[in-house]
């Protein structure tokens, strides 16, 4: 049974350990790593023990793998430590690879390390099928991510429209898959996965939209290559914990981390 640290005790943190007690596999977390003196709240919270408060106390239960649920700003913060110490990392926060210069640091680490960064398909499915036309000629990839305003708040959606009061979809945001996961690091997660899995950042379009009608989180690929081309469409329930996160993010994490014990890997 293959051991697993997690960084972060909040919302992503808590629907990955649901689902992994579902399937029988909590048992093989052997630390979470959360901030100084929160220890207390991360138990409540968790209902599971092995909380720590430093990197140092976390990597020391030797997990075969750590797994960050945090959020962008701690992929910065403990990755390339993480990495450059031999530990594969699992990075759910895939937006902040869009930094260039954190994506370099977090690739040089690994390959000092000789560990690796594994990313997991999150709130949508089609990867696959990207990074395979990527291999025989991959020409155009195109997202568009339609949520409820609710979904937005906290965001610079906010500076954009008043989402308490739209009345029809309204488009946030149409640019690159880069900006999109920079500006939006809450949402746009999706975005920066299509990207690392097909043409990148710069060339990847990206399309965010504020819909009032949205039936829940509504994420749409398109792409086009040499071998074919696809357009997908995936309507996501938001998680329970976080609207603005897919409840298809965790369970992807889940499924990621199972399939490191799994005879058979799909």
């Amino acid at each position: 049974m293959i051991a697993i640290g997690l960084i972060g005790y909040g919302g992503i943190a808590q629907d990955v350990i649901a689902a992994l007690r579902e399937g029988g596999n909590a048992g093989r977390i052997v630390g979470i790593l959360c901030q100084p003196g929160r220890t207390a709240a991360a138990s409540a919270r968790l209902a599971i023990g092995g909380i720590v408060e430093s990197l140092d106390e976390l990597l020391a239960r030797k997990p075969a793998i750590v797994t960050e649920v945090a959020g962008q700003q701690a992929v910065a913060k403990y990755g390339p430590e993480v990495l450059r110490r031999g530990f594969d990392l699992l990075v759910i926060s895939i937006g902040a690879l869009a930094e260039p210069e954190l994506l370099d640091r977090l690739k040089t680490a690994a390959r000092d390390g000789g560990s690796r960064i594994l990313l997991p398909a999150g709130a949508i499915g089609g990867l696959d099928a990207i990074a395979a036309m990527r291999v025989g000629g991959l020409h155009a990839v195109r997202y568009r991510s339609r949520k409820p305003p609710a979904a937005w708040r906290g965001s610079p959606a906010e500076k954009v429209a008043d989402l308490d009061k739209l009345k029809g979809r309204t488009t946030l945001y149409r640019g690159n898959a880069g900006q999109a996961a920079l500006l939006y690091p809450q949402n746009a997660n999706v975005a920066a996965a299509v990207a690392l899995a097909g043409l990148g950042f710069d060339k990847t379009e990206v399309e965010l939209v504020a819909d009032p009608d949205a039936p829940g989180n509504v994420h749409e690929i398109e792409a086009e290559g040499n071998a074919g081309r696809f357009a997908i469409q995936l309507q996501g329930r938001p998680s329970r914990t976080n609207p603005k996160t897919s409840a298809l993010a965790a369970l992807s994490v889940a499924r990621a981390l199972i399939n490191l014990d799994a005879t058979i890997v799909i």
